[in-house]
């Protein structure tokens, strides 16, 4: 595992690097969740390079106690690791919380990606029922007691790895998914000059989303047999997503566009 001092966080962010050939795939994990245990397995099956990150306060990395958890911070530690490896055109792949990382961060440094996969990404304010339950708790109150709480509602192997997260910024990382950003991360998405495409899980469906990011011509890949934690549910047909998705290298001519292009196609 490799380590990104973060000045500004005052902190240390970590990340696999998994060595492979084509542009870079970068993992983005979900709220309280960790890339060295979600994505990690999946990066293998893939193949290619792929930095798989924890964010800070999730898994590995360090907890800076004034860190603010918003989705734009955690987009600039992203961006600091791209940077300082030298990384540009990365192919991010996020799920939940992190897909709109994902977004934050290509909207704000286009520069450093080519192409966007996301795993039923946030793309509305309010949250999901997990990251709107933590929100509703004052931060005190959800770092004395609350965090408890939350972690005997999961299911062991989820709450496994949202126990490793640090109790404040993973309610700080939820008031962010609730607030959103301005502008929304859906607009964000629909008006992104980079090839994106959407993975849905058939368990997830119907899925409110998915008409308005058809319509702005975004291509929707179905998981089988999966629901909104893919990775864990269907390994296999997750990766196989992936391919379809064209999360590899970039085609010639292929970067830019409209908001009506075909990732993919």
């Amino acid at each position: 595992m490799r380590s990104t001092y973060l000045p500004g966080a005052d902190g240390h962010l970590r990340w696999l690097d998994l060595p492979g050939d084509g542009p870079a795939r970068v993992y983005l994990h979900g709220l309280g969740c960790a890339g060295s245990a979600d994505f990690t397995g999946i990066a293998a099956r893939y193949g290619g390079r792929a930095i798989v990150v924890d964010l800070l306060g999730h898994g590995y990395s360090d907890r800076p106690k004034d860190f603010p958890g918003t989705l734009e911070a955690h987009a600039e530690t992203v961006a600091a690791v791209l940077d300082d490896e030298g990384i540009k055109d990365a192919v991010l792949v996020g799920h939940s919380m992190g897909g709109a990382i994902a977004i934050v961060l290509a909207a704000a440094r286009p520069d450093l990606v080519s192409r966007l996969v996301l795993a039923e990404p946030n793309l509305r304010t309010g949250g999901g029922l997990y990251s709107g339950a933590i929100a509703a708790y004052p931060e005190d109150d959800f770092v004395s007691h609350g965090f408890r709480t939350v972690l005997s509602t999961l299911d062991p192997e989820y709450a496994a790895r949202v126990r490793t997260s640090d109790p404040a910024i993973l309610h700080r990382s939820a008031v962010s998914l609730v607030r959103g950003t301005t502008p929304g991360t859906a607009e964000l998405f629909y008006g992104l000059p980079r090839p994106r495409v959407m993975l849905i899980g058939t368990r997830s469906r119907p899925y409110a989303d998915e008409p308005a990011v058809r319509q702005a011509g975004i291509p929707v890949v179905e998981v089988p047999d999966a629901g909104h934690h893919m990775m864990r549910d269907n390994p296999e047909a997750f990766v196989a997503a992936l391919v379809e998705s064209g999360a590899g290298p970039v085609a010639r001519g292929e970067r830019g566009g409209s908001r009506s292009e075909r990732v993919g196609s």
